[in-house]
């Protein structure tokens, strides 16, 4: 893959992945800054006193910013490329993380996540449209979107041990005692110092060639939403997106209403996120033998299959399967529809398109859990598996209609 633009020479090969693995190492870096503090932020404020439902306030907003800002965002991307939207994004939040460090009051943590989600969503779009563009064809879209997909897999890893690790100990260090004040003032700065990393590994990319929209000025993003094509990969995104917050909401009920440990029932997610990263370093060996289409159709299929029984396994052994499978499934989406995406849309709003597909996302994120969890005490949770299942079963259809017909949309 050329990081360079398009109408320079592309350098040796050793530089082309040299320069990708810079991108990813600093998506990780900026990504796991927000893990971090996504974790460490509502632990301080359940012991500062704050109920449930502060706290599922507080983890919203690190959504919610990206729902209002992924279009302006995009936009940007488009005009400014790549590394004047990422300083931005680190700027905003080792900002956002230093408030948290500085003041670490329940309203202040709450700037910060609006701060840091937003941030971390707007480089976010950058990172991706500058990816996609350097792209020269359909085999090395799946490919370099596979391997730019398991940075955000690596940082939520990341993200949470190492803070979770200075919240334990770095109090004790100082003489104090185990996730006391001093810790958690530990694990803040942290996230607020990580993002600087980030520009260090993107700084020397160089810059793709600006491309010009028809008009002048960047076309709108709402015309978009008129073509077919669109609407129907950003519907199957949302389906597909939606099962990974049910699948995150339910299996903590289920495995609580069967009497599973703590860490049993984190074990059986656990094994979902390592089954979805797995599978993301095997694609970009596969890329040229996929067709986006077939993946995502697919994976519509094999998981409405999964989550019409996964409430009738019986044991913490089989849901772990379950999950496993699910997991191999789902991982194999993220990068067929950032290729999909980019190959319909003309190259002049690649970021706005990215903006949209971030925006449903999130929008998901936020409204989807209160939705689960209303229908979860009417109805029942396994329910919730099986209604999810079925949608997403019958959105199968709308993947198969992303067979390439048109090389792209027309430009608005």
């Amino acid at each position: 893959m050329s990081l360079v633009a398009k109408d320079v020479p592309p350098g040796p090969n050793d530089k082309n992945t040299l320069g990708l693995l810079r991108l990813i190492a600093g998506h990780v870096c900026l990504h796991a800054s927000m893990a971090g503090m996504r974790m460490a932020a509502p632990l301080w404020a359940l012991q500062q006193g704050y109920g449930p439902l502060a706290v599922g306030f507080l983890l919203a907003l690190f959504s919610l910013t990206q729902v209002f800002l992924a279009l302006p965002a995009g936009r940007f991307a488009d005009r400014h490329g790549l590394r004047r939207p990422v300083a931005l994004g680190i700027a905003a939040s080792m900002v956002g993380a230093g408030l948290a460090a500085a003041a670490p009051y329940f309203w202040v943590l709450c700037i910060s996540a609006l701060a840091m989600g937003g941030a971390t969503g707007a480089a976010s779009i950058a990172l991706q449209r500058h990816v996609g563009r350097a792209a020269h064809d359909a085999a090395e879209l799946r490919r370099v979107f596979s391997w730019l997909s398991i940075g955000p897999a690596v940082s939520n890893f990341l993200g949470p041990v190492m803070v979770g690790l200075l919240i334990d100990h770095a109090g004790v260090w100082v003489g104090g005692t185990v996730a006391d004040r001093n810790g958690y003032l530990a694990a803040f700065t942290l996230t607020a110092l990580v993002p600087a990393l980030a520009w260090l590994c993107v700084r020397g990319t160089v810059e793709l060639a600006p491309i010009q929209a028809s008009h002048g000025a960047s076309p709108s993003a709402w015309p978009l939403l008129r073509e077919p094509l669109m609407r129907r990969l950003l519907l199957v995104n949302w389906l597909l997106s939606s099962c990974w917050d049910v699948h995150t909401f339910v299996v903590p009920v289920l495995g609580h209403e069967r009497g599973f440990s703590a860490s049993v029932i984190g074990t059986i997610l656990g094994a979902f996120a390592v089954a979805a990263t797995s599978v993301r370093l095997l694609l970009p060996m596969l890329a040229a033998h996929l067709r986006e289409w077939a993946v995502v159709t697919g994976a519509m299929l094999a998981t409405a299959v999964l989550f019409a029984v996964y409430p009738f396994m019986p044991s913490a052994w089989a849901m772990g399967v379950c999950s496993v499978m699910l997991g191999l499934v789902l991982g194999t989406v993220q990068p067929m529809i950032m290729s999909t995406l980019h190959q319909i849309t003309p190259h002049a709003q690649h970021g706005q398109a990215i903006a949209l597909r971030l925006m449903s996302i999130n929008l998901s994120s936020v409204l989807m859990p209160m939705l689960f969890g209303t229908v979860g005490v009417v109805v029942g949770v396994s329910v919730v598996f099986w209604t999810v299942g079925a949608l997403v079963g019958l959105g199968s259809q709308a993947a198969w209609q992303l067979r390439p017909r048109t090389p792209h949309l027309p430009v608005a």
